[in-house]
């Protein structure tokens, strides 16, 4: 190992002892949670059992769903592995709570970049963005501290009224550099928005789920969205995401899903249940993994040098640690070096490219068992100034851990 990185890895050590006992405690509670609910739910092998066709009656299926709708204190919710993606489930959200006329206000400023042309704020008319079917979209921004802007936020409630269906919330900072929500950021979102509208809050929850004690429905948000190929599969999911939240939220989103009438009576299964069930088991431990491994990589690239969000010591609200490297070879020896230290495909060398969905030149690291997992070791970031990166995952903090000094190897050899 290089002596710098040896030098600061053992000071990370005592330096990250009580943070890590604390994610630990939470870890712990989460998983307290699931187990409560695996029991009263009576989960058996029978659940695991696969249905093909119409799916008709899949216990396994609607178990889930009831066992998703607990541990999230929602009064609703749905788990299916044919959902593509979290833009996927975002749409399938969206699109089931908007009509034509009405306005979706984003709270959090510009989401994710795949949403845009989901929304139609970027790309093409005539796609089938929500634009095209008359739906606006207005936002918010976050103050320049990363802090809510609540008085911008009950400005727009005010002066948009009834046409504000959806009150939208982005609790990861996405490709932006901005501090990540926390529940009781969110709750008092909703609060003030359920103070002045009756609008749908709905929160896109990817990366956030077990990093808390609470996930937003607990603080009366009306419908949270998440991928489980990020925090809920627990590295087990192989595709799939969830829907969860307020029973009126979830039926309408359950008719997008297939159609109205039928909702969530028809799905086969096809022989996904078990790992979907299995990493549900084992999220809040993976989720911990990750946390870690995040709060590692913020020490090592701080006493580097680098500028960190969040640094090395403050509380997580999601997975993801963003480091500045200042530069475009930087970004992509750091990216070169997760992959490197990744147990599949170590031997490619990841490059920028133009990746569907994004507006920008795009680079990813991603040697996962499960192709794009984000809670398995990975790293991507839009290859622009002032060239931050995103990482997250980690099944194992040892993994992470080598990943993270094989990064931080790669990035020290570029001058």
């Amino acid at each position: 190992m290089n002596p710098i990185l040896e030098k600061i890895d053992n000071e990370s050590n005592p330096a990250l002892a009580e943070i890590f006992a604390d994610i630990d405690r939470i870890a712990f509670e989460n998983t307290q949670k699931v187990m409560d609910a695996f029991r009263e739910f009576k989960v058996s092998e029978a659940h695991f059992a696969p249905t093909s066709g119409y799916g008709y009656d899949d216990k396994g299926r609607d178990t889930l769903d009831l066992i998703y709708a607990k541990v999230f204190d929602a009064e609703a919710a749905f788990v299916r592995h044919n959902i593509v993606n979290g833009t996927h489930a975002l749409t399938i959200g969206l699109s089931a709570l908007l009509r034509p006329g009405d306005i979706m206000l984003s709270v959090t400023g510009k989401p994710y970049d795949t949403l845009e042309e989901v929304i139609g704020i970027r790309g093409e008319s005539g796609n089938g963005s929500l634009a095209d079917f008359g739906i606006e979209y207005k936002e918010v921004t976050l103050k320049d501290n990363g802090d809510i802007d609540f008085e911008g936020i009950e400005s727009a409630l005010k002066k948009y009224g009834k046409r504000i269906k959806v009150v939208f919330i982005q609790r990861s900072k996405g490709y932006m550099i901005r501090p990540t929500l926390s529940v009781d950021q969110i709750g008092q979102i909703v609060k003030l928005s359920k103070s002045i509208s009756d609008a749908y809050v709905v929160v896109d929850n990817c990366y956030g789920e077990f990093v808390e004690e609470r996930e937003p429905t607990s603080v009366g948000a009306d419908m949270i969205i998440g991928s489980l190929i990020k925090n809920p599969g627990g590295g087990m999911a192989e595709s799939g995401a969830y829907i969860a939240g307020s029973k009126r939220a979830v039926e309408l989103a359950s008719y997008r899903l297939t159609c109205v009438g039928i909702g969530l009576e028809c799905g086969a299964t096809l022989g996904n249940t078990k790992s979907m069930y299995k990493g549900f088991f084992m999220a809040p431990h993976i989720v911990a993994q990750a946390i870690k491994t995040a709060h590692y990589a913020a020490y090592v690239f701080e006493a580097l040098g680098y500028e960190c969000e969040p640094r090395y010591n403050e509380k997580r609200n999601d997975i993801i640690q963003m480091i500045k490297l200042e530069s475009r070879d930087k970004l992509i020896a750091f990216c070169g070096g997760i992959q490197s230290a990744s147990p599949i495909d170590s031997f490619v060398a990841p490059m920028p490219w133009a990746m569907p969905g994004y507006a920008d030149e795009v680079i990813m690291a991603a040697g996962a068992f499960t192709s794009g997992s984000s809670i398995e070791l990975s790293a991507d970031a839009p290859v622009k100034e002032p060239y931050p990166v995103y990482m997250q995952g980690g099944l194992t903090f040892e993994s992470g851990k080598l990943g993270i000094l094989s990064a931080a190897e790669r990035v020290l050899e570029i001058k």
